[in-house]
């Protein structure tokens, strides 16, 4: 157990202080009671807004109950870390058909082992000054409602778009956590809501994913079917979609508290092999083992190499009928991948080829 001479409140400053020596942008605490947080949750599983991202379902209200999920919690430590490269130009890449525009979150390396090691640290350092104690470190490793925790932990608020949104800082960056089996003084006033009556996120969206303000619904969201979904996407949803293939930024930079999103000092966010800059038409002529390789270490591995390659193919049917976009699509037109067959059929059919 913590060491009992040490001043909690002390502790909060010195905590705060190793966390910013770590990179995070921001520390918080909060209580463990997300009571308040089940009726909408259970209600947003009813109504199968979680997709085919079945384990949503199977773990249930635990998301809510973080001492049950780590027995013996009795506070949480939340952090957030900002990820937004530099100039990236998201809004021209998005206008150019021929781009392939990727979320800025995904064009350096994963950001859940690097934040794992630094909260780590965190908790290391901690014990270094109170002595042993029971803690666990997730990022978005856990079911767990990290925006909620860091919403009350006072971080930001939860904007209509469903993200964590901060007066300074808007919403590019990652959240992480501490389960701790001490107390710690919680936060006592958490942000107050400043989005008012903007509904710029909810009227952006490509694909109308928002039911309403605060209620995403991820079988029409982009980053869910771009990155978690490995069927074959609704042909209503495709010509929406544009050359978004891998996530989807447009709730966030349509969102005017992200005109004070700071660059990231994380070199490990910053752009890798050019992918902040690189044709559609390129990529789809990526073999497995060159996707493999470029993606090493990489958010974007997650979709997999053949849903990639459907992605890339709904780009390049919603793109300019250039020479590079059609013999891009023909060279994979008898692809392996039913899958890829199929989104490639509906590409070319788009040009007017089929």
């Amino acid at each position: 157990m913590p060491l009992k001479n040490i001043d909690p409140e002390q502790l909060l400053d010195s905590i705060a202080g190793w966390a910013h020596e770590l990179g995070f942008a921001q520390t918080g605490i909060s209580s463990i009671d997300l009571s308040a947080e089940e009726d909408y949750l259970q209600k947003w599983l009813d109504a199968g807004y979680h997709g085919g991202m079945d384990y949503l379902h199977k773990h249930g209200m635990l998301r809510a109950r973080p001492g049950e999920l780590v027995p013996g919690t009795l506070s949480v430590i939340s952090v957030r870390m900002d990820y937004l490269p530099g100039d990236t130009a998201a809004i021209q890449r998005l206008a150019d058909g021929e781009a392939a525009y990727i979320s800025r979150y995904a064009l350096g390396r994963d950001y859940h082992k690097m934040m794992r090691k630094r909260l780590q640290k965190l908790a290391e350092r901690i014990a270094e000054a109170i002595g042993p104690y029971g803690y666990r470190v997730f990022v978005d490793s856990a079911p767990l409602l990290e925006k909620a925790l860091a919403r009350n932990a006072g971080l930001g608020w939860v904007g209509k778009n469903t993200l964590i949104l901060n007066r300074k800082a808007g919403s590019f960056f990652f959240l992480g956590e501490i389960l701790i089996d001490f107390p710690l003084p919680a936060n006592q006033e958490q942000a107050r809501n400043h989005c008012g009556s903007c509904t710029a996120c909810l009227d952006l969206c490509p694909t109308s994913a928002f039911v309403d303000a605060n209620t995403l619904d991820a079988r029409r969201c982009i980053s869910y079917l771009t990155i978690e979904y490995k069927g074959s996407i609704d042909p209503e949803l495709r010509p929406l979609m544009g050359n978004r293939v891998f996530g989807c930024d447009d709730c966030q930079l349509v969102c005017p508290w992200n005109r004070f999103a700071k660059p990231t000092a994380e070199t490990d966010f910053l752009p890798r092999h050019g992918l902040d800059n690189v044709n559609l038409a390129e990529l789809f002529m990526w073999t497995e083992e060159e996707f493999l390789q470029r993606t090493e270490g990489s958010p974007i591995r997650r979709a997999g190499y053949e849903s990639w390659l459907r992605n890339l193919a709904i780009g390049l049917g919603n793109a300019p009928s250039t020479i590079p976009v059609l013999e891009a699509l023909q060279a994979r037109r008898d692809h392996p991948s039913e899958l890829v067959r199929e989104h490639v059929e509906w590409a070319l059919k788009r040009h007017g080829v089929l």
